[in-house]
């Protein structure tokens, strides 16, 4: 079976899935915007693979806060996904994190081309820009919001078969008429790839942080995201005794609000650009503590891939994030700490943090305890063969 995965952000465990299904023999094309910023997983073949590494778009990096550029490289996208279809032959496509402008073309495209294809749902964003629009988007925003769930739901329809990544998708899909094609999977993290690390490796020794308590955070800071709370944690667990530096690895806009906010509360701060992938093990491993933080408007449609990074890395979450949300789900079952994403909740998170930085044996068994969860949640032959099911049914 000829297959093309496309996952706009390039995430490491979409690649595994495209790795695995190539070893299982199918002529597998990965393909991804490297304008697009976030952490990318291993997007190179190596040797002997038959997976076939294939971008889309411009490689220049994309100011996410310019809508209107965005929309030319989402229309962009869509159409040179249409050319990948047609230049590698494939019997069947499946896109994730694509976003709206982006689906409809190709929606459009597969249904004259007559091709089947599956949409691995990540976000619903028509819900997302909804719940922004008047606060941290213009109030026209809710027309756009509007609008995106007419396409979102008219893409929903075209596709063959979803892949929805919480239950609390399906209540949505019921609304658009498309529940009786979605199949719920959870998303994951590549176990094998992001492996627990001695608390003092190479990169922590590099960047300095071997001899320091540290709260870090690791990924995407955007919308979905108030980055002044991690400051305003890393302040209170200091009010608990216990000094700590902030450690956000991330690129963007946010850089400005975490350095105004670090110096005015006077926080230790250590800002750094998404690190090469092969060491991220090193990158979780230097945090004694990691961050998960999510809005409240986020809910339980989008689950933050970041928390099942951590959990791979054995070490103790802390998550600033909506209750219903899977992600926060999996962080208390392993022990953490889930409160809401407010100044209100912050002295209950600080408290948690400030025991486990000063507890060696908890912070190790909570460490332990991530680990086994993910060892247990997110073994890839049981994952594959779901989709392997799904994308072979929508072939036949």
């Amino acid at each position: 079976m000829k297959i093309l995965v496309h996952d706009y952000s390039g995430h490491p465990f979409q690649v595994e899935l495209s790795r695995e299904l190539s070893r299982r023999g199918h002529a597998v094309t990965h393909s991804f915007c490297p304008a697009w910023p976030s952490g990318k997983g291993h997007l190179v073949a190596e040797p002997g693979e038959r997976l076939v590494f294939d971008p889309v778009g411009p490689s220049e990096s994309i100011d996410k806060s310019n809508f209107a550029k965005r929309l030319l490289v989402e229309l962009q996208v869509g159409f040179e996904l249409l050319r990948q279809v047609r230049r590698t032959k494939v019997d069947v496509a499946m896109l994730s994190n694509a976003q709206i402008p982006t689906l409809v073309v190709f929606a459009i495209g597969m249904l004259l081309l007559r091709k089947p294809w599956v949409l691995w749902h990540q976000d619903v964003y028509a819900v997302a820009i909804k719940s922004f629009a008047g606060e941290k988007l213009g109030r026209g925003f809710r027309l756009v919001a509007a609008s995106f769930n007419v396409a979102e739901r008219w893409t929903s329809q075209r596709a063959a078969a979803i892949v929805a990544i919480a239950d609390a998708m399906v209540a949505v899909h019921a609304e658009w008429g498309t529940a009786d094609k979605v199949t719920v999977i959870p998303n994951w993290a590549p176990i094998d790839e992001i492996v627990p690390v001695e608390r003092k490796n190479d990169w922590a020794v590099e960047n300095e942080l071997d001899d320091t308590l540290t709260l870090l955070y690791a990924g995407t800071l955007g919308l979905k995201h108030n980055p002044a709370l991690l400051v305003e944690l890393a302040e209170a667990v200091r009010d608990n005794g216990r000094e700590a530096r902030l450690v956000v690895v991330n690129t963007g806009p946010a850089e400005q609000v975490l350095r105004e906010e670090a110096a005015r509360r006077d926080v230790p701060l250590t800002l750094l650009t998404f690190q090469p992938y092969d060491r991220l093990p090193e990158v979780l491993g230097a945090g004694d503590v990691l961050v998960v933080l999510l809005e409240q408007d986020a809910g339980a449609f989008s689950v933050p891939s970041k928390t099942l990074s951590y959990l791979c890395a054995g070490r103790p979450v802390v998550g600033l994030m909506p209750a219903e949300n899977l992600a926060a789900t999996l962080i208390e079952k392993v022990g953490g700490c889930v409160v809401s994403p407010s100044s209100a909740s912050i002295p209950t998170a600080a408290a948690w943090t400030a025991a486990v930085l000063g507890d060696d044996e908890r912070r190790d068994e909570l460490g332990r305890a991530s680990r086994r969860l993910a060892e247990d949640e997110f073994a890839l032959a049981g994952i594959a063969d779901r989709f392997e099911t799904i994308l072979e049914g929508v072939v036949r």
